[in-house]
């Protein structure tokens, strides 16, 4: 067995990863997914909050033709890994228009929810780890 420094298994911890970045940081787009996959393979309630150009994430044909690394995995399949995993994926409601997307025609299936600032506050003062990217 591999002894992790922070074991979140049993534990029943909440994790929400906060992600800022989108395509104009492609690199930087399968780390917060794959985590959370990780996280949740541990036992950890996560939930991911997309906001600022995160949210492009979420729009329908990005995810899909975007990688972190060239000839890597698609986003998408990172997205879809840790919606497997049980992680819930919420979308900023402020952040959409200024991409011009629709929430109610241009969002991936993927996503859970389109919330407010209120809510991610929420999710910040219930949950046990907040992690950004």
């Amino acid at each position: 067995m591999v002894n992790y420094p922070c074991d979140l298994a049993g534990d029943g911890k909440t994790v929400v990863i906060l992600v800022t970045g989108g395509p104009e940081v492609a690199k930087r787009c399968a780390t917060p997914f794959f985590l959370a996959t990780v996280l949740a393979a541990m036992d950890a309630d996560v939930r991911i909050f997309l906001t600022m150009e995160g949210v492009r994430l979420a729009q329908r044909g990005v995810a899909e033709n975007l990688v972190a690394l060239e000839g890597g995995k698609k986003i998408i399949e990172f997205i879809r890994d840790a919606k497997h995993a049980g992680v819930r994926i919420y979308v900023c409601s402020p952040a959409l228009p200024g991409f011009e997307i629709d929430p109610a025609l241009d969002l991936i299936p993927e996503i859970d929810e389109v919330v407010g600032g209120g809510a991610f506050a929420d999710l910040i003062l219930s949950c046990d780890k907040v992690l950004s990217f």
